[in-house]
């Protein structure tokens, strides 16, 4: 595919904004995914912690 401008370029022959929005909603889920898992860490430790106490 050969693009004349950026605008052709960001288009993407009629399907930008489909592809775009995929590209931002991967990064988006790359980016919150480590935050998720280290909650979900950090509770799990909790957990841990209080089975550990009661027994």
């Amino acid at each position: 595919m050969v693009w004349n401008s950026a605008s052709d370029f960001f288009a993407m022959g009629g399907y930008g904004l489909y592809v775009w929005g995929s590209y931002g909603v991967t990064a988006a889920w790359m980016l919150l995914e480590p935050v998720l898992a280290a909650r979900r860490h950090h509770a799990a430790l909790i957990a841990i912690g209080e089975m550990n106490e009661q027994g």
